[in-house]
């Protein structure tokens, strides 16, 4: 290295030191580069304007490789000067609470007055002069403090002029002073902004504290409240600054919170509409303020104050109406003052507004069906509990005792069908006559395009939950019961059809919901007896039947409602199926028939609709049916798995009509595969009953069928394997035997086996088929092994013990002489079995 690099490295500055460096030489090319364009601006300015110029002041160009200018090393920011001003008038705020704390004692009275006096008025006065020279933020320092010296002035007042006085009353009036006074300040000194939001926040507490003062009552108390909330709104409304409302507004949101809180709790208490009348008042006084305040407010919160004023105005008549009601009659109370809210949207309040009388009517509307929920969940789950009780008679109690529920509360509960038919008639209303609604409305409402539908679609599930609760809530007999649910099946059925059919897809998918669940509750509270079982799933089968029969043939506006129509159809097709399963099953039992042979009867259902299905070919709802018949099948079998040889009639009748569906083209590749299987577990069912324990009776009928199967597979494709044509039909018989004849002591068996295994061997290699080669030689040799075992122990017996190792050593050297020749005819057998299929 040489000198002047070691030189440099010596005097390389650290990294922090080299960076504001760097800092200062681009500051210093920034100014360099204003002042070059300043410069040529000016020039080319000269150069469009004939005529002498007059040189502008020139500016301080530096020299070339001149030290660049260095910018000021300190700024000074607004954030440093609001941190050093809030600290100063801080540190001033703890002094002058000090002095009035401590100090106070120490002096005369001349020399409080003056001492008080004189600060207050200094802080009071410094502001304006600030302003003046544009000092605002000392000045908003200097105003903070003399806010606080205010305060301590009125506490100094209290303590010296009046201290006999009560101290909340006091406080009360010096409030609602200061709060004056720290009005007129700020309005005087307009560049101010802390004065006015010190006079919102004051003039929060002279009533407040003067009903503290009283010891007033709860009502007083909500009064005041609302008062200032009153004053907060107009200060929100025609404040001046931002800082004001939105102090005003928080404020407002606060009293006016409380007040109506207390009033809401007064009225709910009320056990008399006497009682009522004046938390009403009082609830009603907030509505109009919430009203009034709205309709100034930007949109957002006239939609909030819509929505207060709305639901404090139906709590305002609803309690005095309803504290002379009994109790489960209150919700209704206020339902239907929730529903004449809707009326407000007529007045004019202004579109944000009335939105928000809307959604209360909505909030008060919801509320009041959840409140009608429980009794629905009731009478949908009771009924469950007649699957204990199977054709026991007739329950106790009515439609309260076949749900299980007699003792509910259904006092209370009695409403809720009220509730929900009210709402759903008044949905059903609003969307027969939509268009009518939305003139009558006005501008208030402006729903999107799929409203309308909502709407709709609600409406069935609310008169449906209604009409289910009905017999529980008036404890029908549960014969009447019975009779309600399934006369209300049909018609929500009929609903659901009539809605396909004119389009209103969203009516008829909840429709046929709930005609869905209203068909499982009625079908288990059938269960109670036996006419009623035979009555009401036969009724559900003709209503199903007709649902399906009439959406057969219509044309769908669209693949959406196409795909509903299509739904809807095989679903009701195949409850249909399902509740004729259930009345041959119910048939098999008041015959007295066992479950073993009442499994036949059961099968006549699958067998109708294998020929319903043959009739209706590639109808839509061919396929649901059929699969719902072959569903139905499996009761059957389970009915007689207690009984071998019923189980094989089963089987076989299963078989059957798996066979017949197979004759169309359409339904055999599975059908097929289906019956033979069927056909085979009845044989082996057929079997075991019989006692046969011979695995060849089990297998011979698999390996037939599979062999012909797999003969018509090669006839159609040659090039097919051996393997997949006949490997697994040989396997099924050829394993099995196999392992019995390995196990059987006597020599038929064996015997059969080999000239079976021969016989597939030379066939194998006859027509060159490999797996009919390789299985028949392999079982063959296997079953020649089982027979020569016996005899190779008795002679590896009679021999000496060298004769083993001697003959092993020999087959070793053969082999090693003849070792390349054993790979070649290894590689030739490899390649015959290779070439075979």
């Amino acid at each position: 290295m040489t000198a002047t690099t070691l030189a440099f490295m010596e005097h390389l500055p650290p990294p922090a030191e080299e960076l504001a460096l760097l800092d200062r030489e681009l500051a210093g090319l920034d100014l360099r580069r204003s002042q070059l364009l300043q410069r040529r601006a000016w020039l080319l300015n000269a150069l469009r304007t004939p005529g002498p110029m007059t040189a502008p002041p020139a500016p301080a160009f530096p020299a070339p490789f001149a030290a660049p200018v260095r910018p000021p090393a300190a700024v000074r920011t607004a954030g440093a000067q609001n941190v050093l001003l809030t600290l100063g008038g801080l540190l001033l705020t703890v002094a002058a609470i000090a002095f009035t704390l401590v100090s106070w004692g120490q002096m005369g009275i001349s020399g409080r007055t003056a001492v008080l006096a004189t600060l207050t008025l200094a802080a009071l006065a410094a502001p304006a002069a600030l302003l003046r020279r544009g000092l605002s933020s000392t000045a908003e320092a200097l105003a903070a403090l003399a806010s606080v010296l205010m305060v301590l002035d009125a506490f100094a007042l209290h303590e010296l002029a009046a201290p006999e006085t009560g101290g909340l009353g006091f406080a009360a009036t010096a409030s609602a002073v200061l709060s004056v006074l720290w009005a007129a300040y700020g309005l005087l000194l307009g560049g101010l902004r802390l004065p006015l939001p010190a006079s919102v926040f004051g003039a929060q507490l002279p009533l407040l504290l003067w009903a503290c003062a009283e010891r007033a009552d709860a009502l007083v108390f909500s009064a005041a409240l609302l008062a200032t909330a009153a004053l907060d709104c107009a200060i929100a409304v025609w404040g001046k600054g931002v800082a004001v409302r939105v102090t005003a507004c928080a404020a407002l949101c606060a009293t006016g919170g409380a007040g109506l809180l207390i009033a809401l709790g007064r009225s709910l208490a009320a056990d008399a509409p006497s009682a009522a009348v004046l938390p009403g008042a009082l609830l009603l006084a907030g509505a109009a303020i919430a009203l009034s305040g709205a309709r100034r407010a930007p949109v957002a919160a006239a939609v909030a104050g819509g929505v207060v004023a709305g639901l404090t105005a139906v709590a305002a008549v609803a309690s005095v109406v309803a504290s002379g009601v009994p109790g489960g009659w209150v919700v209704p109370v206020y339902l239907l003052c929730g529903g004449a809210l809707l009326a407000g949207v007529r007045a004019p309040l202004g579109r944000p507004a009335g939105q928000g009388l809307v959604w209360a009517s909505g909030t008060v509307t919801a509320g009041s069906v959840l409140f009608s929920l429980p009794p629905v969940a009731v009478s949908l789950v009771g009924p469950v509990s007649q699957l204990g009780r199977v054709w026991a008679g007739a329950p106790r109690g009515g439609a309260r005792g076949a749900l299980g529920a007699t003792g509910l509360p259904w006092t209370e509960m009695g409403a809720a069908p009220v509730i929900l038919l009210v709402v759903a008639g008044a949905l059903a209303a609003a969307y027969r006559w939509w268009e009518a609604v939305l003139r009558w409305a006005g501008p208030v409402l402006s729903p999107g395009p799929s409203a309308r539908g909502a709407v709709g679609a609600v409406a069935p599930v609310l008169g449906w939950a209604g009409i289910t609760v009905l017999p529980a809530a008036f404890d029908a007999p549960y014969a009447v019961t019975v009779a309600v649910q399934l006369v209300l099946v049909a018609g929500v059925f009929a609903v659901a059809v009539g809605g396909l059919r004119r389009g209103a897809t969203g009516v008829a998918l909840t429709a046929s919901v709930c005609g869905a669940a209203g068909a499982l509750d009625v079908a288990l509270l059938s269960l109670a007896t036996e006419p009623a079982t035979y009555a009401v799933f036969g009724a559900l089968l003709v209503v199903c039947a007709a649902a399906a029969v009439a959406l057969d043939g219509y044309v769908a506006g669209g693949p959406r409602q196409g795909r509903v129509v299509a739904a809807v159809q095989a679903v009701t097709a195949c409850a249909a199926v399902g509740c004729a399963v259930v009345l041959t099953v119910a048939g098999g039992a008041s015959l007295g028939l066992a479950a073993h042979r009442a499994a036949p009867l059961v099968l006549v259902v699958p067998a109708l609709t294998v020929l319903l299905g043959a009739r209706l070919k590639a109808h839509a709802v061919a396929l649901p049916v059929e699969l719902a018949g072959g569903a139905a099948a499996v009761p059957a079998v389970g009915m007689a798995v207690g009984d071998l040889p019923f189980l094989a009639l089963v089987l076989s009748l299963c078989a059957v009509q798996a066979a017949g569906t197979a004759l169309r083209p359409e339904r055999r590749p599975v059908a097929g595969y289906l019956a033979t299987a069927l056909f085979l577990a009845a044989a082996w069912v057929r079997l075991s009953a019989s006692g046969v324990s011979s695995p060849e009776a089990y297998t011979l009928p698999v390996t037939v069928a599979a062999l012909v199967i797999g003969a018509l597979r090669r006839r159609r494709d040659p090039a097919a394997s051996s393997w997949t044509a006949y490997g697994a039909g040989l396997a099924a018989t050829l394993v099995p035997s196999l392992v019995a004849a390995w196990a059987d002591p006597h020599w038929p068996r064996p015997l059969l086996l080999g000239a079976a295994a021969l016989v597939i061997t030379l066939a194998g290699a006859r027509w060159r088929l490999q797996a009919l080669l390789v299985l028949g030689g392999a079982a063959l040799g296997l079953d020649a092994v089982h027979e020569l075992a016996p005899y190779v122990v008795q002679v590896v017996g009679a021999l000496p013990r060298w004769m083993a190792p001697a003959l092993a050593g020999v087959v070793l050297l053969a082999v090693g002489a003849t070792y390349e020749k054993r790979l070649r005819d290894a590689r030739r057998l490899r390649n015959v079995l290779g070439r075979m299929r």
